[in-house]
């Protein structure tokens, strides 16, 4: 489920990335079928994926092995401030505060036409990519 349109800016520890919601999502469907929101979860999706992309620039200048995956291992201080719904369009600029061996601290603040709908404090640590046959070990 890939939730970034396109990526607005792109530094070393910062990026934004905007997502133009469409009214046939299919997440609408149930949330709420008479008054759609975008639900908060997708929202935090939104962020975490800016994040993925910013952490897979940071391992590729670290040099790190191709099968090093950011996987996401703590999400605090959440905050919903604002609804958000069909065809609105957000931006997520998501920033890394630390860094600390294979563990980096990431920030997202998720936007609506300038205004704040969403933040959030999250971490992620680089881990292995699982194998195919591990992966069907652990069905």
């Amino acid at each position: 489920m890939l939730l970034i349109d396109e990526i607005v800016e792109a530094g070393q520890q910062r990026i934004v990335c905007r997502k133009q919601f469409q009214p046939d999502e299919f997440f609408f469907q149930g949330h709420y079928p008479d008054s759609p929101l975008v639900p908060g979860i997708i929202l935090c999706e939104v962020g975490l994926q800016a994040g993925a992309i910013l952490l897979s620039q940071q391992l590729a200048d670290q040099q790190l092995p191709a099968d090093q995956v950011p996987i996401v291992t703590r999400m605090n201080n959440v905050k919903f401030k604002r609804m958000v719904g069909p065809t609105d369009t957000v931006e997520a600029d998501v920033s890394i505060t630390e860094q600390l061996a294979g563990v980096f601290f990431l920030s997202a603040r998720i936007r609506c036409q300038q205004q704040l709908v969403a933040s959030f404090d999250f971490a992620c640590t680089v881990m292995q990519r699982p194998t195919e046959a591990a992966a069907e070990t652990h069905e």
